[in-house]
């Protein structure tokens, strides 16, 4: 499951976040001003790191923020939208005034983020779980302040982990959790990319084969983690392989994203000359946080 911290740099990723940080109380609270082309409007966001803070802390805090007059000091990044969510091009100009340009596709006009409006709208993002009567009254004193306020915490992340739909599912021996799967599953978690994955899907109760099927049909794509393990485990890591290779005959699209863990391309073959049409990654050469990489943008894209 993903943090609060990780939703928090995910979250908005069709938008342009420009990174800034808010004097407050002698200190700065991380934030960004997030430009969304498409709807044109802008709207705030921060990350609170500390646990057990006080309401009025929250309050006190709001209450500093001021549409167009706030004090803010940028934290010299931006990040610019995932190209799959903006169909366009960008530019950022840095003459007179500070400006980032949006054009998309097909249209002759240039979108300033100087003309985008700011909305009301501020999210933050915190370790500290707020009962709902308190979010309740922060809510109020936002809006007295003339801000809608959204608050997410750790209990956002727990309710939201549980209505994501895995993307991948990831097939692999038990002997290669700890080695290689879980570590993928930890990964791509983290990237809010979800996953089917054993540790994380199956609850006390559950039908096994059902709940396996079921991730093998719905997952976009099938991260197999071969291993001589996986080759000599003729039970469910090879229906789960058949299961998926059938599903990518009949909807004839690539599905399976071969992770090859202390196996030679010998043995890949032996086990299934089809695999070795499939490129894969070699865990071995590449290590965990390319194959990771690769691993996301190819489910994700």
């Amino acid at each position: 499951m993903a943090t609060i911290r990780e939703y928090y740099e995910k979250d908005f990723g069709h938008c342009v976040r420009m990174h800034v940080l808010f004097p407050f109380n002698n200190e700065k609270i991380e934030g960004a001003i997030l430009y969304d082309f498409s709807g044109y409007y802008a709207f705030v966001t921060c990350y609170i790191p500390k646990g057990d803070i006080s309401l009025k802390y929250f309050s006190d805090f709001i209450k500093t923020l001021s549409y167009g007059k706030s004090q803010v000091t940028l934290d010299g990044k931006i990040t610019l939208p995932l190209v799959k969510e903006f169909p366009g091009q960008l530019r950022i100009e840095n003459k007179d005034d500070f400006e980032i340009l949006g054009q998309y596709f097909g249209d002759t006009e240039w979108i300033s983020t100087k003309n985008i409006q700011a909305s009301r709208r501020i999210f933050i993002y915190s370790e500290t779980n707020l009962s709902d009567d308190d979010i309740l009254k922060l809510k109020t004193i936002a809006k007295e302040c003339g801000h809608e306020l959204q608050f997410r915490s750790n209990k956002f992340t727990m309710e939201r982990s549980k209505h994501e739909i895995p993307l991948a599912f990831i097939s692999h021996d038990s002997h290669d959790k700890e080695a290689v799967a879980k570590i993928i599953a930890v990964h791509l978690q983290k990237m809010i990319c979800p996953v089917w994955y054993d540790e994380f899907s199956l609850k006390v109760g559950d039908n096994l084969r059902e709940s396996i099927e079921k991730g093998l049909k719905e997952c976009k794509k099938c991260i197999l983690v071969l291993s001589p393990n996986f080759i000599a485990n003729k039970g469910w890591g090879k229906t789960e392989f058949e299961s998926i290779f059938t599903r990518q005959i009949i909807e004839e699209q690539k599905l399976v994203l071969p992770v090859w863990f202390n196996v030679t391309k010998n043995d890949v073959y032996e086990y299934s000359p089809s695999l070795l049409n499939v490129k894969g990654l070699d865990w071995n050469k590449l290590g965990k946080d390319e194959v990771c990489r690769q691993l996301y943008n190819a489910v994700v894209t």
